[in-house]
């Protein structure tokens, strides 16, 4: 049985080529087999207070992870408060329409 402990028999064994940030930026990053979207680095600037709040809320996820996962709440409430009145609309429209049963 061969040992692999050895830093040379491992580089001898590496036939795959560096990954360099061009092969990244062109790379389709997936979540199991969907591809996922990649995040997008932005500057903004936030009120103080907000930026204390949500460091302190973090804790060791990092308050920046915490400010992402709240946008992305409060769009999908927004989704589905839309949704929710698209569907009253509709059944409001059918109760009209046809009278209640």
């Amino acid at each position: 049985m061969k040992s692999f402990s050895s830093p040379s028999t491992l580089d001898d064994r590496d036939e795959y080529p560096n990954v360099t940030q061009a092969d990244l930026d062109r790379a389709t990053f997936r979540v199991g087999l969907k591809p996922a979207p990649r995040k997008q680095r932005i500057t903004i600037s936030l009120d103080t207070n907000l930026v204390e709040y949500f460091k302190a809320k973090a804790g060791k996820r990092g308050y920046q992870t915490l400010i992402n996962e709240t946008l992305r709440q409060a769009k999908e409430r927004e989704e589905l408060v839309s949704t929710l009145r698209r569907v009253i609309r509709e059944e409001l429209h059918h109760e009209k329409r046809y009278g209640g049963s």
